[in-house]
């Protein structure tokens, strides 16, 4: 049991994206759990965890569960990345999630429809309060353990009025609704693909260096944040 009451617990997925928290956190002693390790921090005075949750659902759903369970945070926060469909969304734009969707939940012996809606999320962010740090975009973030395919990406924009991609956002939370957790998500477009691929499919470099600039804008705006969340 941790001795301090938790304030929120931030999870941060990929691998370069955790690499902003510990270039900004190097000062305090990185933790280990069964995921990666943590940081124990504090900003505005509350207690706050820093979490290295792992990419892809899996771990993302796993790490979000052990972070409820651990530290009993009244928030969770996931700041990251994801790919933007080209023509619906532009580089750089950041969503506020407020809806996900599993698109890469399959079912071939009964209803497709229902088999996808047991994943699909509506998060309640009534306790949310503008305004906020900057601009966003209020909107769904599809989710999948894979890079968006230019191939789906047509099917994408028309099945599920698809703007955007990641790996992680859709477990986080279905966890986070299940537990009954206020869950805040936070994802800037680091890289666009359209039917002809994408901008940084074979150019690390390309999402290394604009995962870097958001993630840093993030934390450097999450006290902020932190002041429009009511709960």
């Amino acid at each position: 049991m941790n001795p301090t009451p938790v304030r929120a617990v931030v999870i941060v997925s990929a691998n370069e994206e955790w690499k902003s928290v510990e270039r900004r956190y190097a000062h305090l002693p990185a933790q280990v759990c069964p995921f990666g390790t943590f940081y124990e921090a504090a900003i505005g005075g509350q207690a706050l965890i820093f979490l290295h949750g792992g990419w892809g659902k899996t771990a993302a759903a796993a790490s979000a569960q052990y972070a409820v369970c651990r530290w009993q945070p009244r928030l969770l926060i996931n700041l990251g990345t994801c790919g933007g469909l080209h023509g619906k969304i532009e580089r750089g734009e950041i969503i506020l999630v407020e809806e996900t969707w599993m698109y890469d939940v399959t079912e071939r012996m009964g209803d497709a429809r229902q088999a996808l809606e047991q994943y699909h999320v509506r998060l309640n962010l009534s306790w949310l309060r503008e305004p906020y740090p900057f601009g966003v975009r209020r909107g769904m973030l599809l989710s999948a353990d894979q890079d968006i395919d230019p191939a789906r990406v047509v099917e994408l924009k028309a099945a599920y009025g698809g703007v955007a991609a990641d790996w992680e956002s859709g477990a986080i939370a279905w966890v986070a609704q299940r537990n009954h957790t206020p869950c805040l998500i936070l994802r800037a477009v680091t890289d666009l693909v359209d039917e002809r691929g994408g901008e940084a499919y074979g150019c690390w470099e390309v999402f290394t260096s604009n995962t870097r600039a958001v993630m840093d804008r993030f934390l450097d705006h999450l006290s902020q944040w932190l002041a429009c969340c009511q709960v």
